[in-house]
């Protein structure tokens, strides 16, 4: 039995674009958060007209196989590795400025103590 996702991408695009408009008010920026919502209603409108495509079904929507459960583990891992790189890059720049490194030295610690406690939940997991 393959697990589904519990939301649609589409659903879940509004409630975020949501989220973005409520925080760029509090923030004093609303024209900001509006266009934020936009841009998400935009990509939930794409989820949810491009429903025949098989690509935006395996990103984010119903029907996903075994297939395209070991294709998301692989793309997720590929983004992981491309942020960490890009943290760790950031962090060399700033120190190289004279600056503290924060707040990459933090992403960074936290993306390798989230990688240590998931190598070893899964290690006694599996």
């Amino acid at each position: 039995m393959v697990a589904q996702p519990v939301v649609d991408a589409g659903v879940l695009s509004l409630f975020l674009g949501g989220l973005v408009l409520a925080a760029f008010w509090i923030g004093g920026d609303p024209r900001g958060g509006i266009q934020g919502f936009a841009v998400l209603a935009g990509v939930g409108l794409i989820f949810l007209l491009g429903s025949r495509s098989e690509t935006l079904r395996g990103l984010g929507g119903p029907g996903r196989d075994e297939r395209w459960l070991m294709i998301d583990v692989w793309a997720t891992a590929f983004a992981g590795l491309v942020l960490i790189t890009v943290l760790i890059g950031a962090w060399l720049v700033e120190i190289a400025r004279g600056e503290d490194g924060s707040p990459y030295a933090l992403l960074g610690a936290v993306a390798g103590i989230a990688y240590v406690l998931a190598v070893a939940y899964l290690r006694f997991r599996r």
